[in-house]
């Protein structure tokens, strides 16, 4: 294969290879960077020395992203209070929707969820169960045997069927959860926050470094929440905007400040009663800024 169509091949190539990882890192700035290592490994070799491009970027690809992983569990001990996923507005690989085993994969729900795997757990669920590369692939990109790429897999599901405690909610009932804790938001009291909480829900705020306000730790319970939530949306008063929209192929609120900009997009986990069960709120402007 010549540069030319080993380069065309690439660039077919990078929105598949940015959803790989951007599900294995959470981040899509270090799944942009990994995408771009993974091309200039491309450039870099002999065209005529890879047979199959394709492969080769996935196999780069996946690689990288387990050493991100691997060194993001050090750096996160030290992150300042809880971690989320840098939330995006489409997925960069729209047609593994179509392919996957498992339900809203690139949802926040979902990428905190794979974070209780390891690293490479972690790959063999985003190839087969996005992807739907097969085993003797998979143990291909790994350097592992078919058995024990099974096995991960295996260990994988279990783990996250394990964490996925709360019931599933239809579509319709999580919309409209969502548009009510919108509207509460938008009148920013605390009956009309504690309103839309089960009693024993969870707000988890990801601030990062340069946000104060930001609760360094869980918040639980119905009643701490909407004092915290009231008590933060009334600071904003006469300067908040509240907006719906997609993000990361499911319902999230936007919070807009004037003057400031965009200070927060939070992700709503419903109950079945129609309450909000889990809120998770991103204000690190750092992975606000691709939304912006």
């Amino acid at each position: 294969m010549d540069a030319a169509m080993l380069e065309q091949v690439a660039v077919a190539e990078r929105p598949r290879l940015l959803g790989i990882a951007y599900r294995m890192t959470g981040s899509y700035a270090d799944a942009e960077d990994i995408v771009q290592e993974a091309m200039l490994r491309v450039h870099r070799a002999a065209p005529t020395d890879i047979d199959t491009p394709a492969a080769y970027l996935t196999t780069i690809t996946t690689r990288l992203g387990i050493d991100h992983l691997r060194s993001a569990r050090v750096r996160r001990e030290t992150y300042v209070g809880p971690w989320l996923p840098e939330p995006i507005a489409g997925d960069p690989a729209p047609d593994a929707a179509s392919q996957a085993v498992l339900d809203d994969t690139i949802s926040i729900a979902f990428l905190v969820l794979l974070e209780t795997l390891n690293p490479d757990e972690r790959a063999v669920v985003v190839l087969h169960d996005v992807f739907a590369y097969t085993h003797p692939q998979i143990a291909q990109i790994l350097e592992r045997s078919e058995a024990s790429c099974r096995q991960l897999l295996r260990r994988a599901r279990q783990r996250l069927e394990h964490g996925q405690t709360r019931a599933s909610v239809e579509p319709a009932r999580r919309d409209e959860v969502v548009r009510r804790f919108a509207a509460a938001c938008q009148g920013g009291d605390f009956e009309a926050f504690l309103e839309t909480l089960v009693a024993d829900a969870e707000l988890v705020v990801d601030g990062g470094p340069n946000i104060k306000t930001a609760a360094r730790h869980p918040i639980r319970g119905a009643d701490r929440i909407a004092r915290f939530l009231a008590y933060v949306m009334t600071r904003l008063t006469h300067t908040r905007r509240i907006e719906i929209t997609t993000l990361n192929d499911g319902p999230a609120v936007l919070v807009h400040a004037q003057p400031g900009g965009l200070i927060g997009a939070l992700f709503i986990e419903p109950a079945p009663d129609g309450r909000a069960e889990v809120i998770r709120w991103i204000r690190n402007p750092d992975k606000l800024n691709r939304l912006t």
